[in-house]
Protein backbone atom coordinates (compact mmCIF):
# COMPACT_ATOMS: atom_id res chain seq x y z
CA UNK A 1 0.00 0.00 0.00
CA UNK A 2 2.81 2.16 0.95
CA UNK A 3 4.66 2.12 -2.68
CA UNK A 4 0.98 2.81 -4.11
CA UNK A 5 0.21 6.13 -1.71
CA UNK A 6 4.08 6.68 -2.81
CA UNK A 7 2.92 6.99 -6.34
CA UNK A 8 0.50 9.75 -6.00
CA UNK A 9 2.79 12.39 -4.12
CA UNK A 10 5.80 14.52 -5.05
CA UNK A 11 7.88 17.45 -3.80
CA UNK A 12 6.18 21.04 -3.05
CA UNK A 13 6.81 23.73 -5.62
CA UNK A 14 4.85 25.98 -7.55
CA UNK A 15 5.35 23.62 -10.76
CA UNK A 16 4.03 20.77 -8.89
CA UNK A 17 1.34 22.47 -7.52
CA UNK A 18 0.18 23.59 -10.98
CA UNK A 19 0.46 20.44 -12.69
CA UNK A 20 -1.66 19.26 -10.68
CA UNK A 21 -4.72 21.25 -10.64
CA UNK A 22 -6.69 21.58 -14.32
CA UNK A 23 -5.82 25.23 -14.77
CA UNK A 24 -4.31 28.06 -13.77
CA UNK A 25 -6.40 30.16 -10.73
CA UNK A 26 -6.86 33.84 -9.86
CA UNK A 27 -7.32 32.76 -6.60
CA UNK A 28 -5.35 29.68 -5.34
CA UNK A 29 -6.26 29.38 -2.12
CA UNK A 30 -3.52 27.79 0.44
CA UNK A 31 -5.60 26.20 3.74
CA UNK A 32 -3.95 25.29 7.03
CA UNK A 33 -5.23 23.02 9.80
CA UNK A 34 -4.00 24.88 12.78
CA UNK A 35 -2.97 28.41 13.22
CA UNK A 36 0.10 29.77 14.35
CA UNK A 37 2.76 26.89 13.24
CA UNK A 38 5.87 28.51 12.27
CA UNK A 39 6.67 25.44 9.70
CA UNK A 40 3.49 26.12 7.53
CA UNK A 41 3.79 29.48 7.79
CA UNK A 42 7.32 28.66 6.16
CA UNK A 43 5.61 26.67 3.58
CA UNK A 44 3.39 29.03 2.51
CA UNK A 45 5.68 31.97 2.48
CA UNK A 46 8.00 29.40 -0.26
CA UNK A 47 5.26 28.61 -2.40
CA UNK A 48 4.40 32.57 -2.64
CA UNK A 49 8.05 33.37 -3.61
CA UNK A 50 7.85 30.48 -6.04
CA UNK A 51 4.15 31.61 -7.19
CA UNK A 52 5.68 35.36 -7.44
CA UNK A 53 8.97 34.74 -9.49
CA UNK A 54 7.20 31.94 -11.91
CA UNK A 55 4.01 32.30 -12.20
CA UNK A 56 3.22 35.65 -11.80
CA UNK A 57 1.11 35.91 -8.90
CA UNK A 58 0.99 39.39 -6.95
CA UNK A 59 -1.04 39.38 -3.97
CA UNK A 60 -1.21 37.76 -0.76
CA UNK A 61 -4.16 37.57 1.26
CA UNK A 62 -4.52 36.10 4.92
CA UNK A 63 -7.22 35.51 7.56
CA UNK A 64 -6.63 38.64 9.36
CA UNK A 65 -8.75 42.09 9.08
CA UNK A 66 -9.35 43.71 6.08
CA UNK A 67 -8.92 46.84 7.12
CA UNK A 68 -5.97 46.57 9.24
CA UNK A 69 -4.13 45.01 6.56
CA UNK A 70 -4.06 48.13 4.47
CA UNK A 71 -1.74 49.23 7.17
CA UNK A 72 0.53 45.99 5.88
CA UNK A 73 0.01 47.24 2.26
CA UNK A 74 0.69 50.14 2.64
CA UNK A 75 4.22 49.32 3.81
CA UNK A 76 4.93 46.74 1.37
CA UNK A 77 4.31 48.70 -1.82
CA UNK A 78 5.57 52.25 -0.56
CA UNK A 79 7.52 51.75 2.27
CA UNK A 80 5.27 53.74 4.88
CA UNK A 81 6.60 53.22 8.26
CA UNK A 82 8.15 50.55 9.44
CA UNK A 83 8.52 47.23 10.02
CA UNK A 84 7.94 47.16 13.63
CA UNK A 85 4.67 49.28 13.12
CA UNK A 86 3.20 47.15 10.49
CA UNK A 87 3.45 43.86 12.16
CA UNK A 88 2.01 45.67 15.49
CA UNK A 89 -1.00 47.76 13.43
CA UNK A 90 -1.43 45.31 10.28
CA UNK A 91 -2.78 42.12 11.72
CA UNK A 92 -5.33 41.09 13.74
CA UNK A 93 -6.07 38.00 15.72
CA UNK A 94 -2.48 38.49 16.92
CA UNK A 95 -0.74 36.97 13.47
CA UNK A 96 1.70 40.03 13.49
CA UNK A 97 3.56 38.20 16.47
CA UNK A 98 4.56 34.87 14.31
CA UNK A 99 8.11 35.07 12.64
CA UNK A 100 6.65 33.76 9.77
CA UNK A 101 4.44 36.75 9.02
CA UNK A 102 7.52 38.92 10.08
CA UNK A 103 9.41 37.42 7.36
CA UNK A 104 6.45 37.48 4.99
CA UNK A 105 6.51 41.47 4.78
CA UNK A 106 10.25 42.17 4.90
CA UNK A 107 10.25 40.10 1.92
CA UNK A 108 7.45 41.41 0.21
CA UNK A 109 9.05 45.27 0.82
CA UNK A 110 12.57 44.12 -0.50
CA UNK A 111 10.87 42.57 -3.59
CA UNK A 112 9.05 45.79 -4.30
CA UNK A 113 12.20 48.37 -3.47
CA UNK A 114 12.59 50.18 -6.64
CA UNK A 115 9.73 48.47 -8.81
CA UNK A 116 7.46 49.81 -10.74
CA UNK A 117 3.47 50.19 -9.74
CA UNK A 118 2.58 47.35 -12.09
CA UNK A 119 4.79 44.82 -10.93
CA UNK A 120 5.02 45.61 -7.25
CA UNK A 121 3.45 42.99 -4.74
CA UNK A 122 0.39 43.51 -2.34
CA UNK A 123 -0.96 42.50 1.22
CA UNK A 124 -4.33 42.27 1.63
CA UNK A 125 -6.33 41.09 4.75
CA UNK A 126 -9.72 39.05 3.70
CA UNK A 127 -11.55 39.02 7.01
CA UNK A 128 -13.55 41.51 8.78
CA UNK A 129 -12.75 43.33 11.69
CA UNK A 130 -14.41 40.74 14.08
CA UNK A 131 -11.65 39.29 16.65
CA UNK A 132 -12.93 35.90 18.78
CA UNK A 133 -15.28 37.86 21.47
CA UNK A 134 -16.64 40.50 19.37
CA UNK A 135 -17.04 43.10 16.59
CA UNK A 136 -15.43 46.42 15.99
CA UNK A 137 -17.88 49.17 15.89
CA UNK A 138 -18.81 50.58 12.32
CA UNK A 139 -18.11 53.75 12.68
CA UNK A 140 -14.55 54.04 11.17
CA UNK A 141 -15.62 52.03 7.73
CA UNK A 142 -18.89 54.47 7.42
CA UNK A 143 -17.42 57.25 8.05
CA UNK A 144 -14.41 57.03 6.02
CA UNK A 145 -17.47 55.71 3.21
CA UNK A 146 -18.83 58.94 3.67
CA UNK A 147 -16.01 61.23 3.40
CA UNK A 148 -15.31 59.25 0.51
CA UNK A 149 -18.46 60.12 -1.40
CA UNK A 150 -19.00 63.35 0.02
CA UNK A 151 -15.94 64.78 -1.51
CA UNK A 152 -16.76 63.59 -5.09
CA UNK A 153 -20.54 63.85 -5.33
CA UNK A 154 -23.28 66.34 -4.95
CA UNK A 155 -24.26 66.69 -1.22
CA UNK A 156 -27.84 66.75 -2.06
CA UNK A 157 -27.44 63.08 -3.51
CA UNK A 158 -26.14 61.82 0.39
CA UNK A 159 -28.35 59.93 2.66
CA UNK A 160 -27.38 61.86 5.85
CA UNK A 161 -24.84 64.10 6.85
CA UNK A 162 -21.76 63.05 8.63
CA UNK A 163 -23.50 64.72 11.95
CA UNK A 164 -26.42 62.03 11.78
CA UNK A 165 -24.26 58.84 11.22
CA UNK A 166 -22.20 60.13 14.14
CA UNK A 167 -25.40 60.61 16.64
CA UNK A 168 -26.85 57.25 15.66
CA UNK A 169 -23.39 55.66 16.27
CA UNK A 170 -22.89 56.66 19.64
CA UNK A 171 -20.34 55.90 21.78
CA UNK A 172 -17.94 52.74 20.08
CA UNK A 173 -17.72 50.75 23.49
CA UNK A 174 -21.51 50.10 23.02
CA UNK A 175 -20.71 48.17 20.06
CA UNK A 176 -17.82 46.63 21.31
CA UNK A 177 -18.55 44.95 24.28
CA UNK A 178 -17.18 41.43 24.17
CA UNK A 179 -20.38 40.26 26.52
CA UNK A 180 -22.60 40.41 23.43
CA UNK A 181 -20.75 37.34 21.61
CA UNK A 182 -22.81 35.18 24.30
CA UNK A 183 -25.50 37.49 25.47
CA UNK A 184 -27.74 38.98 22.61
CA UNK A 185 -29.06 41.23 25.10
CA UNK A 186 -25.94 42.99 25.31
CA UNK A 187 -25.81 43.54 21.72
CA UNK A 188 -27.02 47.13 20.36
CA UNK A 189 -27.71 45.03 16.77
CA UNK A 190 -31.19 45.27 16.68
CA UNK A 191 -31.82 48.98 18.03
CA UNK A 192 -33.30 51.73 16.41
CA UNK A 193 -30.28 53.29 15.62
CA UNK A 194 -28.68 50.57 14.34
CA UNK A 195 -31.51 49.60 12.11
CA UNK A 196 -31.61 53.29 10.77
CA UNK A 197 -27.71 52.83 10.77
CA UNK A 198 -28.08 49.48 8.12
CA UNK A 199 -30.30 51.40 5.70
CA UNK A 200 -27.93 54.25 5.53
CA UNK A 201 -25.07 52.40 4.79
CA UNK A 202 -27.47 50.26 1.98
CA UNK A 203 -28.05 53.84 0.71
CA UNK A 204 -24.26 55.34 0.80
CA UNK A 205 -23.39 51.61 -1.04
CA UNK A 206 -26.20 52.41 -3.25
CA UNK A 207 -24.39 55.61 -4.30
CA UNK A 208 -21.17 54.35 -4.77
CA UNK A 209 -22.75 52.30 -7.38
CA UNK A 210 -24.71 54.41 -8.96
CA UNK A 211 -21.84 56.74 -9.27
CA UNK A 212 -19.37 54.26 -10.35
CA UNK A 213 -18.12 55.76 -13.86
CA UNK A 214 -17.43 59.18 -12.30
CA UNK A 215 -16.09 57.77 -8.90
CA UNK A 216 -13.59 55.56 -11.43
CA UNK A 217 -12.71 58.50 -13.37
CA UNK A 218 -12.46 61.36 -10.00
CA UNK A 219 -10.31 58.88 -8.01
CA UNK A 220 -6.49 56.40 -7.93
CA UNK A 221 -7.01 52.96 -8.75
CA UNK A 222 -6.36 52.57 -4.40
CA UNK A 223 -9.02 55.21 -3.77
CA UNK A 224 -11.78 53.11 -5.41
CA UNK A 225 -10.69 49.58 -3.89
CA UNK A 226 -10.42 51.55 -0.49
CA UNK A 227 -14.29 53.06 -0.87
CA UNK A 228 -15.40 49.37 -2.35
CA UNK A 229 -13.72 48.00 1.01
CA UNK A 230 -15.38 50.65 3.38
CA UNK A 231 -18.84 49.39 1.97
CA UNK A 232 -18.86 45.80 2.02
CA UNK A 233 -17.15 45.85 5.25
CA UNK A 234 -20.06 48.72 6.43
CA UNK A 235 -22.63 46.48 6.03
CA UNK A 236 -21.03 43.41 6.58
CA UNK A 237 -20.73 44.37 10.38
CA UNK A 238 -24.16 46.20 11.11
CA UNK A 239 -25.25 42.47 9.75
CA UNK A 240 -23.40 41.18 11.93
CA UNK A 241 -23.99 43.09 15.00
CA UNK A 242 -28.10 42.76 13.88
CA UNK A 243 -27.46 38.60 14.36
CA UNK A 244 -25.63 39.01 17.81
CA UNK A 245 -28.56 40.91 19.38
CA UNK A 246 -30.53 37.90 17.76
CA UNK A 247 -32.28 35.07 20.23
CA UNK A 248 -33.46 32.15 17.95
CA UNK A 249 -31.69 28.96 17.85
CA UNK A 250 -29.97 29.68 14.38
CA UNK A 251 -28.01 32.84 15.83
CA UNK A 252 -24.68 31.34 15.89
CA UNK A 253 -25.18 29.87 12.20
CA UNK A 254 -25.88 33.51 11.18
CA UNK A 255 -22.80 34.93 12.53
CA UNK A 256 -20.61 32.29 11.38
CA UNK A 257 -22.07 32.61 8.30
CA UNK A 258 -21.85 36.49 7.96
CA UNK A 259 -17.87 36.23 8.84
CA UNK A 260 -17.28 33.56 5.86
CA UNK A 261 -19.45 35.81 3.41
CA UNK A 262 -17.51 39.10 4.30
CA UNK A 263 -14.21 36.59 3.39
CA UNK A 264 -16.02 35.79 0.61
CA UNK A 265 -16.13 39.08 -0.86
CA UNK A 266 -12.99 40.58 -0.08
CA UNK A 267 -11.76 37.63 -2.29
CA UNK A 268 -13.93 38.27 -4.96
CA UNK A 269 -12.68 42.08 -5.02
CA UNK A 270 -9.01 40.94 -4.39
CA UNK A 271 -9.51 38.46 -7.51
CA UNK A 272 -10.60 41.33 -9.87
CA UNK A 273 -7.23 42.59 -9.28
CA UNK A 274 -4.35 39.74 -9.40
CA UNK A 275 -3.42 36.15 -9.30
CA UNK A 276 -3.65 35.79 -5.58
CA UNK A 277 -2.21 33.13 -2.83
CA UNK A 278 -4.96 33.01 -0.44
CA UNK A 279 -4.08 31.70 3.20
CA UNK A 280 -6.32 31.13 5.92
CA UNK A 281 -7.83 27.87 7.95
CA UNK A 282 -9.23 24.67 5.86
CA UNK A 283 -12.25 25.42 7.25
CA UNK A 284 -12.76 29.10 5.88
CA UNK A 285 -11.51 27.81 2.46
CA UNK A 286 -13.06 24.38 1.72
CA UNK A 287 -15.41 23.79 -1.06
CA UNK A 288 -17.82 21.00 1.37
CA UNK A 289 -20.09 23.17 4.18
CA UNK A 290 -17.92 23.88 7.39
CA UNK A 291 -18.77 22.44 10.65
CA UNK A 292 -18.13 23.23 14.02
CA UNK A 293 -19.64 22.39 17.67
CA UNK A 294 -20.05 25.81 19.52
CA UNK A 295 -22.98 26.66 22.72
CA UNK A 296 -23.38 22.72 22.82
CA UNK A 297 -24.57 21.88 19.29
CA UNK A 298 -23.08 21.70 15.88
CA UNK A 299 -23.45 24.27 13.47
CA UNK A 300 -22.76 24.15 9.72
CA UNK A 301 -22.34 26.78 7.19
CA UNK A 302 -21.20 27.27 3.85
CA UNK A 303 -17.77 28.20 3.79
CA UNK A 304 -16.21 31.07 2.35
CA UNK A 305 -14.39 29.18 -0.09
CA UNK A 306 -17.34 27.21 -1.00
CA UNK A 307 -19.12 30.55 -1.95
CA UNK A 308 -15.97 31.67 -3.80
CA UNK A 309 -15.86 28.09 -6.05
CA UNK A 310 -19.36 28.75 -7.11
CA UNK A 311 -18.82 31.97 -8.10
CA UNK A 312 -15.50 31.74 -10.25
CA UNK A 313 -15.52 28.04 -10.99
CA UNK A 314 -11.83 26.50 -12.06
CA UNK A 315 -10.16 30.60 -11.19
CA UNK A 316 -10.71 28.86 -7.76
CA UNK A 317 -8.46 26.07 -6.52
CA UNK A 318 -8.60 24.44 -3.17
CA UNK A 319 -5.03 23.04 -1.84
CA UNK A 320 -5.33 21.84 1.82
CA UNK A 321 -3.11 20.64 4.14
CA UNK A 322 -2.98 18.07 6.91
CA UNK A 323 -0.12 17.80 9.56
CA UNK A 324 1.25 15.15 11.22
CA UNK A 325 2.33 15.74 14.67
CA UNK A 326 2.39 19.04 16.77
CA UNK A 327 3.22 17.74 19.85
CA UNK A 328 3.57 20.53 22.02
CA UNK A 329 0.19 20.48 22.04
CA UNK A 330 -0.47 16.70 22.71
CA UNK A 331 -1.28 16.09 18.63
CA UNK A 332 1.15 12.85 18.38
CA UNK A 333 1.41 10.13 15.50
CA UNK A 334 -1.39 9.95 13.64
CA UNK A 335 -3.18 6.61 13.49
CA UNK A 336 -1.79 4.59 10.40
CA UNK A 337 -5.56 3.77 8.95
CA UNK A 338 -6.07 7.77 8.73
CA UNK A 339 -4.97 9.52 5.63
CA UNK A 340 -2.71 11.36 7.89
CA UNK A 341 -1.29 7.91 9.16
CA UNK A 342 -0.67 6.64 5.82
CA UNK A 343 1.05 9.81 4.47
CA UNK A 344 3.18 9.88 7.42
CA UNK A 345 4.76 6.78 7.43
CA UNK A 346 6.21 7.64 3.96
CA UNK A 347 9.71 8.61 4.62
CA UNK A 348 10.03 12.49 3.50
CA UNK A 349 9.22 15.47 5.67
CA UNK A 350 6.51 16.93 3.59
CA UNK A 351 4.22 16.08 0.04
CA UNK A 352 2.15 17.61 -2.36
CA UNK A 353 -0.45 14.36 -2.87
CA UNK A 354 -2.94 14.58 -5.93
CA UNK A 355 -6.35 13.38 -4.20
CA UNK A 356 -7.14 11.49 -7.72
CA UNK A 357 -4.03 9.41 -7.57
CA UNK A 358 -4.48 8.41 -3.79
CA UNK A 359 -8.33 7.85 -4.12
CA UNK A 360 -7.00 5.38 -6.70
CA UNK A 361 -4.29 3.90 -4.62
CA UNK A 362 -6.55 3.22 -1.46
CA UNK A 363 -9.16 1.50 -4.21
CA UNK A 364 -12.14 0.28 -1.77
CA UNK A 365 -10.33 1.25 1.62
CA UNK A 366 -11.90 3.75 3.11
CA UNK A 367 -9.74 5.73 5.78
CA UNK A 368 -10.92 6.69 9.51
CA UNK A 369 -11.13 10.16 10.35
CA UNK A 370 -8.59 10.92 12.95
CA UNK A 371 -9.88 12.51 16.00
CA UNK A 372 -7.49 15.75 17.59
CA UNK A 373 -6.92 15.65 21.03
CA UNK A 374 -6.32 19.54 20.89
CA UNK A 375 -9.07 21.56 19.72
CA UNK A 376 -7.05 24.06 18.16
CA UNK A 377 -6.35 21.87 15.46
CA UNK A 378 -8.83 20.29 13.05
CA UNK A 379 -7.85 17.10 11.18
CA UNK A 380 -8.96 16.64 7.24
CA UNK A 381 -11.71 14.93 7.26
CA UNK A 382 -11.13 11.87 4.30
CA UNK A 383 -15.20 12.68 2.62
CA UNK A 384 -13.29 15.85 1.23
CA UNK A 385 -11.06 14.55 -0.36
CA UNK A 386 -12.99 14.62 -3.88
CA UNK A 387 -13.76 18.50 -3.55
CA UNK A 388 -9.66 19.07 -3.09
CA UNK A 389 -7.73 19.87 -5.81
CA UNK A 390 -4.04 19.09 -3.95
CA UNK A 391 -3.66 18.14 -0.79
CA UNK A 392 -0.42 19.23 1.04
CA UNK A 393 1.02 16.86 3.87
CA UNK A 394 3.81 18.08 6.54
CA UNK A 395 4.64 15.52 8.51
CA UNK A 396 5.64 17.45 12.14
CA UNK A 397 5.74 20.74 13.44
CA UNK A 398 7.60 21.75 16.96
CA UNK A 399 8.11 24.18 19.61
CA UNK A 400 9.83 26.55 16.66
CA UNK A 401 6.00 27.74 16.20
CA UNK A 402 5.49 29.07 19.18
CA UNK A 403 5.26 32.90 19.36
CA UNK A 404 7.80 35.15 19.61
Amino acid sequence: MNASIKAAVQVVDAPAVMGTLRARPRLLALGEPTHGEEILLEVRNELFRELVEREGYRTIAIESDCLMGLVVDDYVTSGTGTLDEAMARGFSHGWGEFEGNRELVRWMRTYNDGRPDSERLRFAGVDGPLEITGAASPRPVLTALHDYLAARVDAGLLPCTAETLDRLLGADDRWTDPGAMMDPSRSVGQTPEAARLRLLADDLVALLDWQTPHLIAASTSDEWDWARLYGRTATGLLRYHYWLADTSPSRLIRLLSVRDSMIAANLLAVAERDPTLVHAHNSHLQRDRSSMWMAGARQEWWSAGAIVSARLGEEYAFLATALGTIRHHGVRTPPPDTVEGMLYALPEDRYLVDPGRLAAALGDLTPAPRVSPWFGYAPLNPAHLASIDALMFVKDSDRSSLRM
